[in-house]
């Protein structure tokens, strides 16, 4: 089979292209491009059947696990495909990994060490049990969350682009700066002690439904990533759709009930808005995809993120 490689410029990638086995696969393309030029390696490769000039549609995005014979035309041998360089990619675990090991241990530095010094504090510091439970609480949720990147989560794509590591750290990093320098402040007013239970404990159960959550997503996903979408069933999922993300957002409300700092409900809002963006589309997708025509299901009615407000 005849392959030709064109950059989206309209440039050859590849002199002459390439002639690969009648039953190659999209994934023996990328790797016989890896071969010819090192630096695209698979994961930075995004390859696509070429769109007519002057059509709106979208080009369809060459499936690693699809013979190369299904994007031909009746019993042609030759294929043309259009090359995207992704950039540096690393894998999901890696960026979710340093996402999560910055608060974990830029939160206790707070706690532990003299830092408010650095900022002209010379008294003596007094450490209140809201301050070392919230600290618990805090690397709790980090360590659960880094539990769960390496023996929970199932990625429907294998990478991401390397400057998404330093976007998203600088977002998590900053803020667990943000929060840790307030709620362990030596001039920090705690909550009545029942207000810290109250959130604390609301908090806790909201982090154990939001790993239950993660248990059911993962068991919607086969270990190759191929069964497609499906309905999220069970728990919570029965009433929202995107019920990971309501106990995500409703662990961090019971640590700012249980806290009370402006950081922290900065923070909650922000983290609000992102999830309720990511929501709203993945439950507009869903919608899409099980409108309940030509035997498909028809996706339930249910919240979306917040119940009762969205």
């Amino acid at each position: 089979m005849k392959v030709t490689v064109f950059t989206r410029s309209g440039r050859e990638l590849i002199n002459g292209g390439l002639v690969l086995d009648g039953s190659a696969t999209v994934a023996d393309l990328q790797e016989a491009i890896h071969q010819k030029i090192k630096k695209y390696y698979p994961a930075r490769q995004r390859l696509t059947l070429p769109v007519p000039p002057g059509s709106k549609e979208k080009p369809v995005v060459l499936q690693q696990k699809k013979s190369l014979k299904e994007y031909t035309s009746g019993n042609s041998d030759t294929v043309t495909v259009v090359f995207k360089d992704l950039g540096p990619q690393v894998s999901y675990r890696t960026l979710f990994f340093f996402e999560y090991v910055g608060p974990l241990i830029l939160y206790p530095v707070f706690y532990y060490l003299p830092v408010y010094e650095l900022f002209g504090y010379k008294g003596e510091r007094v450490i209140r049990p809201a301050q070392t439970y919230a600290l618990y609480y805090w690397c709790f949720h980090y360590s659960k969350r880094i539990m769960e990147t390496f023996f929970v989560h199932r990625f429907s794509h294998a990478t991401s682009p390397v400057s998404n590591v330093f976007r998203n750290c600088a977002y998590y990093w900053s803020f667990a700066c943000y929060i840790a320098y307030y709620v362990n402040h030596p001039f920090y007013t705690p909550v009545s002690d029942l207000q810290m239970k109250i959130g604390l404990g609301f908090g806790l159960i909201m982090q154990v439904s939001n790993l239950y959550c993660h248990i059911i997503l993962k068991n919607l996903r086969s270990p190759s990533g191929n069964q497609g979408y499906q309905i999220p069933r069970g728990f919570l999922f029965n009433i929202v759709t995107c019920a990971n993300y309501t106990t995500e957002i409703y662990q961090w409300l019971g640590f700012n009930i249980a806290t009370q700092t402006v950081a922290g409900y900065v923070f909650l809002i922000v983290a609000i808005s992102i999830m309720t963006n990511w929501a709203l589309a993945k439950h507009s997708r869903l919608r899409r995809l099980f409108d309940g025509k030509e035997g498909r299901p028809k996706y339930p009615r249910r919240w979306v993120i917040l119940p009762p407000f969205l």
